[in-house]
């Protein structure tokens, strides 16, 4: 007969980490022990009141999520475009936890040129359900994609690669989450120099990227045209497309790239690198821009 879990909130960080009993075993012995999970929780986006996506995600810079998934989805632009963000409320005037509600100015205009289409500024076509576990591309096909964004432009951009061997271990040391609960991905955004300028974790690392573009609108960042975007997991189709409305011209993985991945770094002129551990690496696309 099974039992609900009981979790508890960690005084390591009450927001994003919760603490519960697990039986542990070693070899043939086991007892009981406290373990600490990352937080996974609904957040609602809401446009103009209507609601557009839950996203699976760790709470914390939840506005940052929220306009980096609007913005990577072709929904907005520009800060200009908005006119606010805000708690979403219930009938009594109440603020709803995890919702949050972005009113745009101009909603039909801002996705005219997105497969969602907003009519008559608040019905959308389709609503968006995002897992922590996969991202979400609105497009239907790498031509698609390039319309909307274009490829970079070229650029005479050069790191070294004593600089890419040391961005994993920088990364490492600032994500204060995961080293307690080993649970949750990781994007920081680097100098080309290789100074870390800003990291953010969730359990979906597509959310943590988002959340990186996010900061970008909301304190007048965009584009990264310098920066390079390093990633703890794999790298998808969506981390590039994500990476190329920003205008990153370097991302660079933990772990491997998708095939349709270093298709679309390729097409975008975009340097992809893979497996980075230690003092080694692979290069997949646009190498170049790498020097000794």
């Amino acid at each position: 007969m099974s039992t609900q879990r009981d979790l508890w909130r960690s005084e390591l960080d009450p927001e994003r980490i919760v603490q519960t009993t697990v039986n542990h075993w070693q070899e043939t012995e086991h007892h009981e022990r406290e373990d600490v999970l990352a937080v996974e929780e609904p957040f609602e986006v809401r446009i103009n009141g209507e609601s557009l996506a839950v996203i699976m995600r760790t709470p914390g810079h939840d506005r940052e999520l929220a306009l980096g998934f609007l913005f990577s989805e072709g929904m907005l632009s520009t800060t200009d475009d908005i006119e606010g963000i805000e708690s979403a409320v219930d009938s009594d005037g109440l603020p709803l936890e995890n919702v949050i509600n972005v009113r745009l100015r101009q909603p039909g205009n801002a996705a005219s040129e997105t497969s969602c289409g907003l009519v008559g500024g608040v019905s959308f076509e389709r609503h968006f359900a995002v897992s922590s576990s996969c991202g979400l591309c609105g497009k239907n096909s790498i031509a698609s994609l390039l319309q909307d964004a274009p490829s970079l432009e070229q650029d005479t951009l050069q790191v070294s690669a004593k600089t890419l061997y040391m961005l994993a271990q920088r990364l490492r040391e600032q994500q204060a989450v995961f080293s307690h609960t080993g649970g949750l991905h990781a994007a920081g955004l680097f100098s080309l120099g290789g100074e870390l300028q800003l990291l953010r974790e969730d359990i979906g690392r597509h959310n943590a990227v988002d959340k990186l573009i996010g900061h970008g609108l909301l304190h007048k960042g965009l584009p990264y045209r310098e920066n390079l975007l390093l990633v703890s997991g794999r790298t998808s189709f969506e981390i590039i497309q994500k990476a190329l409305q920003a205008r990153i011209p370097y991302v660079i993985a933990i772990s491997a790239p998708s095939s349709l991945a270093v298709d679309l770094a390729e097409k975008s002129n975009m340097t992809l690198v893979g497996f980075l551990r230690g003092h080694s690496m692979n290069i997949y696309t646009h190498p170049e821009r790498i020097t000794l």
